[in-house]
């Protein structure tokens, strides 16, 4: 009886630590966020790790290439947009659980140059010469069809009756920190980028902020897929923490909703 026993604890412990490694894995969560959440998001998920062991592996690119993505069986189990329209549509396209969505931070867009230009700062307003000001250069900025920053980019623009004359002269790249990056190498005159972004680059600067009236509300919400893991729903609560506030604010993102514990 005795031997049975200790075989049946040994088979136990064998059995345990083949299985141990699978449901460490387990606790990992696949995070699809949009480009400019990079470095705030980086800090959130490190904090998250302490404090829960669980490993959050990030993809960063424009939320109009993540969205297409998730539609396509992409393994996520949360997504982070840049603006409502690319979540309104991975929700139309049953692809996110739209109880778990939350209307979550707001941003800025700004207009910046190299850290070493002679331009200096700007009045954005209704009527600015845009098209003078970047002379025979470019301005770069993402997407302005598809993804968010060039969407709101190109919506002010509109309304401030300056896209007309300067749409030719933009450098479109496939998300926000690609043009922020032009900028900084100083193959682009100017930029358009949020100004969470324009605050992690030390190799450009502000030198305008366009009018928040002059586009629409830049608004990041985030959701749970519909093939989440069930640990989704306690890293979206810490998302909404005062932990996660702080780091939020820290690099310049506003907070939209009641901070949790």
């Amino acid at each position: 009886m005795h031997r049975l026993a200790g075989l049946f604890t040994a088979f136990t412990i064998l059995w345990g630590s083949a299985y141990a490694p699978a449901f460490a894995q387990d606790k990992s969560l696949t995070v699809f966020a949009a480009a400019s959440m990079k470095n705030a998001l980086d800090d959130i998920n490190a904090a998250y790790t302490a404090k829960t062991g669980a490993k959050i592996v990030a993809s960063y690119a424009a939320s109009s290439a993540l969205a297409k993505q998730i539609e396509q069986g992409a393994p996520a189990d949360i997504f982070v947009s840049a603006d409502t329209d690319w979540m309104d549509y991975a929700i139309g396209k049953k692809n996110i659980n739209e109880a778990t969505r939350v209307n979550l931070l707001g941003n800025s867009i700004v207009l910046i140059a190299p850290k070493d230009s002679k331009i200096e700062n700007v009045e954005i307003r209704p009527g600015f010469d845009l098209a003078k000001l970047v002379g025979d250069g470019k301005i770069a900025t993402a997407d302005v069809k598809s993804v968010p920053v060039g969407k709101y980019a190109k919506a002010s623009l509109e309304n401030l009756g300056a896209w007309a004359a300067v749409e030719p002269k933009f450098a479109m790249t496939e998300n926000v920190r690609a043009a922020l990056a032009l900028v900084a190498r100083g193959e682009a005159v100017l930029g358009i980028v949020y100004s969470t972004d324009a605050k992690v680059e030390p190799g450009v600067k502000i030198i305008g902020t366009f009018p928040a009236n002059s586009h629409p509300p830049i608004i990041y919400p985030v959701g749970a897929t519909t093939t989440a893991k069930a640990e989704a729903t306690d890293y979206l609560a810490f998302l909404r923490s005062s932990a996660a506030k702080a780091i939020f604010e820290k690099y310049g993102f506003r907070f939209l909703v009641s901070p949790t514990t």
